[in-house]
């Protein structure tokens, strides 16, 4: 039996590029004779065709494409769990619907997983997209690179192939309110990196809005580094010492000079500083009694639908 090469693709509101994205992937059919490649498309609750246009390219290519439908939008790092749940291939590659990863990178993949390895990733070199989200993504990445993996791609990555035993590995993970990408560089392979360029879209319009970022760089420290917590004890050092040099300046004017201690607006502003610092830290620690709360649930991380079609599952 031939072996199976499984690629992951999320869907959201993605209808200009699916014409395009479908024939790409099936094409890499063509550069592995010695591999079969099954499609998983995980639609994560797409308002507009995107759909519509998967049914049919999954009627015409039954036995290559498994379509998964979510229930509503439960974000990416569900919908790639979904898909690696259906996905039953020796190897699984997941790569973005918009393709601004080179999907012929595949096969260059593939041929390190027959050489070993269990994890390989498309290491950006540059990015072909405009300086504001290039800035913005760049500083996701680096707090990554600082706090939890100092070795983590300088760029990031969201192309890569796992070999089954790392699919095995994320399966067994049902964490909310995570990455997929820096969950799987948690899980400690080392990855053999492969130089690419993302290039520009040239289809639709991204769904990645600014509070999306925001959100998802919350989500990531709080779920991968302890910088959150270590900024409350940080906070309340720093508050200490200032209140501390602030009591020995005033004791020594008093005894130097005689003066009175300064009156109201100093103990406003010192009562409003310390009481945005507490609400600051209430803050910090009410996000993660919210994600105890999540875990404490036990709600799947996703509702599926239908399944337009399923794989028979491999023997391992």
């Amino acid at each position: 039996m031939r072996p199976l090469f499984s690629i992951v693709v999320p869907i959201y509101q993605n209808e200009a590029n699916i014409p395009d994205t479908v024939p790409r992937l099936l094409a890499l059919q063509d550069h592995l004779p010695d591999w079969d490649i099954e499609l998983v498309f995980v639609d994560d609750g797409s308002r507009d065709n995107s759909f519509k246009l998967l049914e049919q390219f999954s009627s015409q290519y039954a036995n290559q494409i498994t379509l998964v439908k979510l229930t509503r939008n439960f974000g990416q790092t569900p919908a790639i769990q979904a898909g690696l749940h259906h996905a039953s291939g020796d190897c699984v590659g997941i790569i973005s619907a918009d393709l601004q990863e080179p999907c012929e990178m595949f096969v260059d993949m593939l041929r390190a997983w027959e050489q070993g390895a269990k994890f390989v990733i498309g290491e950006r070199q540059t990015r072909e997209e405009g300086w504001r989200h290039r800035k913005v993504s760049n500083i996701y990445w680096n707090l990554i690179r600082r706090h939890a993996f100092t070795d983590f791609p300088i760029m990031g990555y969201d192309f890569c192939l796992l070999d089954r035993c790392i699919v095995k590995e994320v399966n067994n993970i049902n964490e909310k309110n995570s990455s997929i990408f820096v969950l799987i560089y948690w899980l400690g392979y080392k990855p053999v990196r492969l130089p690419i360029v993302r290039a520009l879209r040239e289809k639709g319009k991204s769904q990645w809005r600014l509070i999306t970022k925001i959100r998802f760089t919350i989500d990531t420290l709080i779920g991968f580094t302890y910088l959150p917590s270590r900024l409350i004890t940080l906070m309340s050092l720093s508050a200490s010492g200032m209140a501390i040099i602030y009591l020995l300046v005033l004791l020594y004017r008093w005894q130097s000079t005689g003066a009175a201690p300064p009156g109201w607006k100093t103990v406003v502003g010192l009562i409003v500083l310390f009481g945005a610092m507490i609400l600051f830290g209430l803050g910090i620690i009410s996000e993660y009694l919210l994600r105890i709360l999540d875990e404490s649930r036990r709600r799947p991380l996703y509702v599926i639908e239908r399944i337009a079609k399923e794989r028979l599952p491999r023997k391992d």
